[in-house]
Order: structure tokens, then C-alpha cells, then sequence
């Protein structure tokens, strides 16, 4: 095996590690926008905050006012905040505060989320019929020429891009520039975006492939860093966004131009070739 075949191989071992792993995506089974004022949690029919049947029906209230969550778990619930018993009203840190405040009952956990300033609770169950019935991630051969060299144009718009989403709103994120490379005697072009708390950067991208053997949506991969102007596309280590194993996800979308008119044949295929969840 050439050792970027062994490269690869690894990569596609930690990835289905941290897919399957009990807080991983196939774990992700609700997402719940909160309204202000008093929002139920449980698994009684009519809950704000749905939960799986197997969580008590009436695990406690979320209270949102003015942007701050605060949970109150029901009496006689065995409920932990971050590992710890629930105790009285306890303010709930989300994704944008750093590592969001998980509350678990009955091995059901939920924290929130925050995009473009709304909030929503988002639920995992290392139980969910995704996890147990995940049946393994299909590939392209692995191909080095698909292992491509780029050189890196410095950004002409200030360091930003609009970031699609399926919510059907944009974002505005950073960029460190444009990723040009060549294929076949063509030059493409893509803008990787530059995500908190990551060093390599992000690239969201379609190609040909979309829709027929990949997920018609897009990939997602990383690069690292640019040295002295020049990094490395792994077209190899393309993976499917998380969308493609939960209905609660949040996924962006490539930005304009990040299209790509050709089949790129590397990286992951769709979750049961279109069959998805």
C-alpha cells in the first residue's frame, strides 16, 4: 500500500470513528427553535422540545428572554447539567459561547445552538435507529491524482464571502483567499472559509458528481494552511456533509463559485448511493 493510500485509509477510519462515536451526527435526532417565554421539554406529545419517547415525558422548561436560555428541570427528574445534578435554573451556554451547556436525562442530551441570533435546542440520543442501523460509508478508489497542488490568491473583498445555508439564510464568513489549481489543462477555483477554533481551512464545494454518485447538495473538506502561497486539495478526503444523516442539521451550502463543472471521482459517496438515511 503506498503510503498515501495508508493516509487515506486512516483518515476514513477516524471519520467513521467520530460519525459513529455516541454524541456523533447519527446521534443528532431534533433541533427545536425556542420562542420567547416558557418552552416545554420532553417526550409528552406538545412538547416545545421534543425528546425520544424513552426520556421522561416531562423533562423541564427552557425559559428564553432576551437571547439568554435558562433551564429548570421538572421535580423527581434525575437530570445533569455538564455531568453535574440539576439544580434550580441554570443558565444555558450555546455553540457561539464556546462549548455549549449539554443537559442529559435518561441518556438523552440536549444544548443549544445559536444561528443568526435564534436559538435551538439540539438533541442527541446515542440510541437513535441512524446509529444502530448505520450500515458503513462507500468511497471512490483512492486516487493521487486527485491529491492536487494549489497556490492561493490573496482576497480581493475584504476577506469575506456569503455563506449559503438549508435554513435558507446567508452568512457572512471569513476567507483567506481563493484556491486556484489546475486539472486536465483548466484552472478552478474555490474559496475556503476560515471556521472558529479550526486551523485548517473549510471548504464547502460541488462538482458534476453531485445529485448522481455524491450527495447532490456538496462536500465538505479541509486544507491546511497556505506556505509561501501554496497548500494541497485532497480531493480524497471529500466527505459527506451532516445532512446527509440527519434532518437536524444546519449545513452550509458552497458559496457562489465554488462549484466545480467537472466530476470530481474522489472522497465519499453518497450515503447508500442516494438511498440516504
Amino acid at each position: 500500500m503506498t503510503s498515501h493510500a495508508a493516509e487515506i485509509d486512516a483518515w476514513r477510519a477516524r471519520r467513521v470513528a467520530r460519525l459513529t462515536a455516541p454524541d456523533g451526527w447519527l446521534s443528532v435526532v431534533g433541533l427545536s427553535w425556542l420562542e420567547e417565554g416558557e418552552n416545554s421539554v420532553g417526550s409528552a406529545p406538545g412538547a416545545r422540545v421534543a425528546l425520544p419517547s424513552r426520556a421522561p415525558a416531562r423533562v423541564g422548561t427552557i425559559r428564553l428572554e432576551s437571547g439568554r436560555a435558562v433551564f429548570t428541570a421538572s421535580p423527581g427528574v434525575a437530570a445533569e447539567i455538564d455531568g453535574r445534578p440539576a439544580a434550580g435554573a441554570t443558565p444555558l451556554k450555546s455553540d457561539a459561547d464556546g462549548g455549549p451547556t449539554a443537559v442529559t436525562a435518561a441518556g438523552v442530551s440536549f444544548y443549544p445552538i445559536s444561528r443568526q441570533g435564534k436559538l435551538a435546542i439540539r438533541v442527541k440520543d446515542p440510541e437513535s435507529e441512524a446509529r444502530r442501523s448505520f450500515r458503513g460509508l462507500e468511497y471512490f478508489p483512492v486516487d493521487s491524482s486527485w491529491r492536487v497542488e494549489a497556490r492561493v490568491e490573496p482576497p480581493a473583498d475584504a476577506g469575506r464571502i456569503s455563506v449559503p445555508n438549508v435554513l435558507g439564510t446567508d452568512t457572512s464568513e471569513a476567507s483567506p483567499g481563493t484556491l486556484v489549481f489546475e486539472r486536465g489543462g483548466a484552472t478552478y477555483r474555490l474559496r475556503p472559509v476560515l471556521e472558529e477554533g479550526e486551523t485548517d481551512w473549510f471548504v464547502i464545494f460541488g462538482d458534476a458528481t453531485n445529485g448522481r454518485d455524491t450527495y447532490g447538495a456538496g462536500r465538505f473538506l479541509y486544507v491546511a494552511p497556505a506556505k509561501d502561497g501554496r497548500t494541497v486539495i485532497d480531493f480524497n478526503k471529500a466527505y459527506n456533509p451532516p445532512c446527509v444523516f440527519t434532518d437536524y442539521a444546519t449545513c452550509p451550502l458552497p458559496p457562489p463559485g465554488n462549484r466545480l463543472p467537472i466530476r470530481v471521482e474522489a472522497g465519499e459517496k453518497e450515503y447508500g448511493h442516494g438511498g440516504g438515511r
